[in-house]
């Protein structure tokens, strides 16, 4: 008769998996302290594009990424994992208010999902583009835009690697930096495209 893992060691193994991401260059990647109270097993990572700026909010982006694990697998998760991330990078002022910067972000995440075949279900986020103008000793500043991606999904299956490669992807892009999978598009050009 085949043993059961208790919920403790089929986190670990969860936990492992991560460990076996791919991450991309562009980023610096570290365990954070998890949130409590959201699950009984947490675990939480932090990325940030440029390494030079890593500790502070990046210039380019910065991510987090939580691993929620319940054994009891809550029924608005369909299963015992759950995944919530976070992205955010400043974009040009002129990109910033293109209507569609906020679905071509979560189409990055779901598209870097994809092409890692990292397979999910009851996926929901919202992304949120802020527009600014500085005023008075501000005014220097000039406008600017910045661009937030919350996100969550259940993934099928304990092996998280692929789930948090497609999550590195989609901050890279953000930041501006080329896609490594082609059919994916990068922000600058879509701008130029428009002319």
């Amino acid at each position: 008769m085949p043993t059961t893992a208790s919920p403790a060691d089929r986190f670990d193994a969860i936990v492992a998996s991560i460990a076996r991401a791919t991450p991309r260059d562009e980023l610096v990647i570290s365990e954070i302290s998890a949130p409590t109270g959201l699950a009984p097993y947490t675990h939480a990572l932090a990325a940030d594009v440029n390494p030079a700026h890593h500790a502070d909010d990046s210039d380019l982006g910065t991510g987090r990424l939580i691993v929620l694990f319940d054994p009891d697998e809550p029924e608005a998760w369909e299963g015992a994992i759950r995944i919530i991330c976070f992205a955010q990078a400043p974009l040009e002022h002129d990109i910033g208010v293109d209507p569609f910067v906020a679905d071509v972000a979560w189409s990055w995440l779901m598209d870097g999902l994809a092409v890692r075949d990292a397979q999910f279900t009851a996926e929901s986020g919202t992304a949120t583009k802020v527009l600014s103008t500085g005023f008075g000793s501000l005014a220097p500043q000039g406008s600017g835009a910045q661009l937030e991606l919350r996100a969550s999904w259940s993934p099928i299956g304990d092996d998280l690697s692929a789930h948090v490669e497609g999550w590195t992807e989609l901050l890279c892009m953000l930041a501006g930096y080329p896609p490594v999978q082609e059919g994916v598009t990068p922000i600058t050009a879509i701008r130029r495209s428009r002319g």
